[in-house]
């Protein structure tokens, strides 16, 4: 049934949006790298990697440089145009496709880098692979506004993000696996729309007996 939803949602969505995906391929290929998409390795359904999609806002080089996978806030790696698709939402769109091929869910855990996943506890590793990587899901409402945090400890943001996000993040996705229903899913996509709009919603009143959030992330 989730199968038959994500595709039906994503080829429907993909049609709808077309009159906004198209001016978007435009502009990026005519600013930034002049290039559309961006392409990279993340850990998917049962651990095996797979190449995710979205649109490109930051240089290609940005694996190697600055804080490498972590992006911060106002982080000189991303382009201007990148800055407007990235606080949308908008540069997420191309997962689409990924949807439509079965690499990834609308609802889900976060496609990790490789270097990322392995902060991860290994418990919440093993939930986290029990599940398809989703456009959205719990750990990225909970954690909208990530960039933000993570900008407050740009000298030690990987650290901060191992120690800290990572065991909490395993948590919610491992609360989503032991609670994940097609209600629960469309619920997390009308808290994905609304929190674009009202990003300081309370979700805790939507959604019931969430992991307790440590007092060091303030999100």
């Amino acid at each position: 049934m989730k199968r038959i939803i994500d595709l039906l949602f994503s080829i429907i969505a993909l049609l709808l949006l077309s009159p906004l995906l198209i001016p978007i391929t435009i502009i990026l290929l005519l600013t930034g790298e002049h290039y559309v998409f961006y392409t990279h390795e993340r850990i998917g359904y049962g651990g095996k990697p797979f190449m995710l999609m979205k649109f490109s806002t930051m240089l290609k080089n940005s694996p190697n440089l600055g804080t490498k996978d972590i992006t911060v806030k106002n982080d000189p790696r991303v382009f201007p145009f990148g800055k407007f698709l990235r606080r949308t939402k908008i540069n997420e769109l191309p997962q689409i496709i990924n949807v439509i091929k079965g690499d990834m869910s609308l609802i889900g855990p976060r496609p990790l880098t490789p270097r990322n996943f392995s902060f991860y506890p290994e418990e919440s590793k093993r939930n986290i692979t029990k599940l398809k990587p989703g456009i959205t899901g719990i750990g990225s409402i909970v954690f909208r506004d990530e960039e933000a945090l993570l900008g407050n400890y740009k000298t030690t943001a990987e650290n901060f993000y191992r120690l800290n996000i990572s065991p909490y993040k395993g948590d919610l996705e491992s609360w989503y696996l032991n609670n994940k229903s097609i209600w629960l899913d469309f619920k997390l996509m009308a808290l994905t729309a609304v929190i674009i709009g009202w990003p300081s919603i309370n979700i805790n009143r939507y959604l019931k007996n969430l992991p307790q959030r440590p007092d060091l992330i303030d999100v």
